[in-house]
């Protein structure tokens, strides 16, 4: 038994939950509304404000389902009720970025800035860290899977350098700097 598919979810007070037919699980909360489409093999219940999600039988594919199915489900809970955020954090001198309206400008040291369109559903909120003086991006939304796309293609824009570690990247992400060319020893 797959130990995330077995765990339940614990529905909080302003969330309603719609099972349809075919498994299109529809979850509405204070923040907006998210659907999603769940295997059908999966069996979905809900008692008493928590929802279980169990699998009829072991193939191969239900079991590959089962804890994927929770987990969408309880993402999609955490969405509309607290949202999901991603940190982004700009380093390297010259690298900036500003807010143009709902989008990004970013300048990244080519020859023209690179704009960031606005999304449905997602904010971008620019601040810096006080400690690093680091330019940090914030990308929020209630869909994670859509936050973390946006997130990863802002930081496509400029990846982060393994010689000198300039670029854009992840809040806590460790980048492992490699050693430059060396100087011969000459004999």
């Amino acid at each position: 038994m797959s130990r995330i598919g077995k765990t339940p979810i614990t529905i909080p007070p302003k969330v309603e939950i719609t099972i349809a037919e075919g498994n299109l699980v529809t979850v509405k909360g204070p923040k907006g509304e998210l659907k999603q489409q769940i295997a059908r093999e999966l069996e979905l219940k809900i008692e008493e404000n928590v929802l279980t999600v169990s699998r009829p039988n072991n193939q191969y594919r239900v079991r590959s389902q089962h804890g994927l199915a929770r987990t969408l489900i309880h993402n999609m809970v955490v969405g509309v009720t607290d949202g999901h955020t991603r940190v982004l954090e700009i380093q390297g001198v010259g690298y900036r970025v500003a807010a143009a309206g709902k989008g990004l400008t970013l300048s990244m040291g080519y020859s023209h800035p690179v704009d960031i369109p606005p999304t449905d559903g997602i904010t971008f909120e620019l601040a810096q860290d006080d400690k690093t003086r680091l330019q940090q991006i914030k990308v929020t939304g209630i869909d994670k899977a859509v936050v973390g796309q946006i997130a990863a293609d802002i930081r496509k824009v400029r990846k982060p350098d393994p010689y000198k570690g300039k670029g854009i990247r992840y809040q806590g992400e460790v980048v492992k700097l490699r050693p430059g060319k060396r100087a011969s020893a000459k004999k």
